[in-house]
């Protein structure tokens, strides 16, 4: 279940009142005349079923409330209600399969924000994957996986694809590229340091590493757990469900990868260079298809439940 609030002019705010009476997936509808200051008018006040929450906020949009009021969507955690449960059972589907297209873009365009705090991420992320190559520790190359906050931005792409928002595409795109060159600069200078104090030497990165081989060899594998892993955190971001994101993080291995490249430059290594550039390109680019593939199945399953949901006697008219 969902809590949609609206605030806008009067005749908008009827007309979007006259929506959702005629939805049968709304319940608990309550309207506030005069309520709202800024923008002002009044305010509209509604429980729906997340699986009708698409078609709902498309003729919200439509009527072009969002462009004067506002439209606020909010998940209802616990709810006891008779009509609302009875609005849920009218609308087809589960509520833990639905996909409220508003919310992951909101949410993708937040996450993969180019911001300190993402570069920050990023930087310890890789320094850690550096640090565990060096060391030649599963264990901080896991943690370095969890670290890392680059999942967000690759799933960004696939939805920017599937919704056709070029703006969005650009956004992702110059975050990931950016996040991950200033990452693997500042570690290539750290490590630079370290070799310097003589903390790293060659045969620490050109050596036989059993633990963290994989990271600089990449192969069929790579790739589908990057497929199978992408699609199962696309999934976790989309749904109500979000407990599978913490196994997606440490599937893949693109920071680690990251690491080992400056690690590569730090001291003139091309093969660790190479291997390691190919196994971020294998990673990223699997990441990136299943999570496009992933979104795409998913718009069309729920495109065509909202035209089932259409057909239904009771459904609204757009």
């Amino acid at each position: 279940m969902l809590h949609l609030r609206l605030s806008a002019p009067p005749d908008l705010a009827q007309r979007a009142v006259d929506l959702l009476e005629a939805d049968p997936a709304v319940s608990g509808l309550v309207v506030i005349p005069g309520a709202a200051r800024k923008p002002e008018g009044d305010l509209v006040l509604a429980d729906i079923a997340r699986e009708a929450a698409n078609p709902i906020v498309d003729q919200l949009r439509e009527i072009g409330l969002h462009k004067s009021g506002t439209v606020h969507i909010e998940p209802v955690r616990t709810w006891l209600s008779q009509s609302a449960f009875d609005a849920e059972r009218r609308a087809p589907g589960s509520g833990a399969d639905s996909v409220v297209w508003a919310e992951v873009t909101q949410r993708s365009y937040e996450d993969s924000e180019l911001n300190w705090t993402y570069l920050s991420f990023m930087v310890l992320a890789t320094l850690i994957a550096s640090i565990a190559i060096v060391l030649d520790s599963q264990i901080l190359v896991i943690g370095a996986m969890v670290l890392g906050p680059e999942f967000s931005a690759v799933a960004a792409l696939g939805l920017a694809l599937v919704r056709r928002r070029g703006s969005l595409f650009g956004h992702a795109a110059r975050t990931l590229v950016t996040g991950f060159v200033i990452a693997i600069a500042v570690t290539s200078v750290c490590a630079l340091a370290a070799r310097a104090l003589g903390w790293i030497v060659e045969e620490d990165i050109t050596g036989e590493r059993a633990g963290t081989a994989f990271i600089y060899t990449p192969d069929k594998w790579s790739f589908i757990v990057a497929v199978i892993a992408a699609a199962a955190g696309v999934l976790s971001l989309t749904s109500a469900k979000v407990g599978g994101l913490s196994g997606v993080f440490i599937s893949v291995t693109t920071i680690p990868a990251a690491g080992n490249v400056a690690l590569g430059l730090a001291f003139g290594s091309g093969e660790e260079i190479w291997g390691s550039s190919l196994q971020l390109l294998v990673n990223l680019s699997g990441m990136a298809l299943a999570g496009w593939f992933t979104l795409a199945v998913q718009n069309a399953v729920w495109d065509h439940v909202a035209r089932r949901r259409a057909r239904r006697p009771g459904a609204a008219s757009r």
